[in-house]
């Protein structure tokens, strides 16, 4: 008699939580506002996985807003050029973009941390440092001062080098060599001899196909691939010492983020998180077929020798010392990311590369 009255009353238990939570849904739906934002990216179209995680991301809150929550992405140029992002959302021109923080260096160094500075943190590490290092929160302290705040939304992983028209084998080849690179590391190759170009996503083919820049990079075998500088600079470099990940943000006006409701910006922050995972996971399964493709239609795959590896480093090193002593924002920052590095080299040494370095030994005696 006991059990049969327990299993009636849990049934009638469950019944009421279904019931509730068939209640709930439509209540906490007709609480929200409904609101229509602006994103505007950095990014053309035709790349799929950077312009590609706005649109994703802007699905994840229409679908957990039941459409109350509207972002409509807009590519690189429709509202405002690709280089232009923060500015726009700053200024209110638009909610919210979707862009690389680099991109603004020119206004302060310390922009280039929110993305990847050379030699940093590698695609795990700039998340742990993120969420448990500090470096959202010191981020964000520097992000306000341009009206904004920053939210981690994609990552591609370590970069590759870059697409060259000549071979660099020594530190002398790179020397006049006009290359479209921005940021931190334009400077970092300055130092090498390199003449730096920022230049966008959209505008750098044509800019190779007519000579006037001589090198280029962008960010790995699957866009590349898309944007076709194999057809015009037949040597690929790597790996991409300057970008040992790249991150991507979410900026958001500062007004606009403090006005939505707290259900709204949980449901941003879990989009953006959603959005972090798609874009890097996309990036893994897509690199290696691209790459393939790119060796078998005659590009011509080369490592960065060690004398030009080393060389990069100790130039960044020079341009760290220099930068700190100009920007007490970058100071910090740098000084709490490089710090954090490592702890993280030290232990990724123990596990992760040995392990890496192992499989990759297996692959080069074609045993896997």
């Amino acid at each position: 008699m006991q059990r049969r009255k327990f299993l009636r009353t849990a049934g009638v238990g469950s019944a009421a939580v279904a019931a509730a939570g068939t209640l709930a849904a439509p209540a906490i739906a007709q609480s929200m506002p409904e609101l229509k934002w602006r994103l505007t990216s950095s990014f053309p179209k035709s790349l799929d996985t950077l312009y590609g995680g706005a649109e994703f991301f802007s699905k994840a809150v229409a679908e957990a807003t039941d459409n109350k929550f509207e972002i409509r992405p807009y590519a690189a140029g429709e509202i405002v050029p690709g280089l232009q992002v923060v500015d726009a959302v700053g200024n209110g021109t638009v909610e919210m973009g979707h862009s690389a923080s680099y991109y603004y260096f020119g206004k302060d160094p310390a922009f280039a941390l929110g993305t990847a500075v050379p030699f940093g943190l590698n695609t795990r590490q700039m998340e742990a440092w993120l969420r448990w290092g500090g470096g959202d929160d010191l981020l964000n302290e520097f992000y306000k001062n341009y009206k904004v705040m920053g939210i981690a939304t994609g990552n591609t992983g370590c970069q590759m080098g870059g697409w060259f028209r000549k071979e660099i084998n020594t530190v002398d080849d790179l020397k006049g060599l006009k290359m479209r690179i921005g940021g931190f590391a334009g400077q970092v190759m300055a130092k090498l001899g390199v003449v730096p170009q920022q230049i966008a996503g959209g505008d750098i083919y044509p800019a190779l196909e007519k000579g006037t820049i001589d090198a280029a990079e962008w960010v790995g075998p699957y866009d590349d691939q898309k944007l076709g500088f194999n057809k015009v600079a037949p040597n690929y470099y790597y790996p991409g010492w300057w970008e040992g990940c790249a991150t991507l943000h979410s900026f958001i006006n500062i007004e606009k983020w403090n006005a939505l409701p707290k259900t709204y910006q949980a449901i941003v922050r879990s989009a953006c998180a959603a959005t972090d995972t798609w874009m890097t996971s996309k990036y893994d399964a897509q690199n290696p077929k691209a790459l393939r493709e790119l060796v078998a239609g005659g590009t011509k795959l080369h490592p960065f020798s060690k004398p030009v590896m080393e060389a990069s480093f100790e130039a960044a090193n020079q341009v760290y010392a220099e930068t700190m002593t100009k920007s007490p924002a970058f100071k910090k920052i740098y000084e709490s990311m490089t710090a954090f590095r490592k702890d993280q080299v030290l232990w990724f040494r123990v596990a992760e590369n040995t392990f890496d370095n192992f499989m990759a030994q297996q692959s080069a005696a074609s045993k896997i």
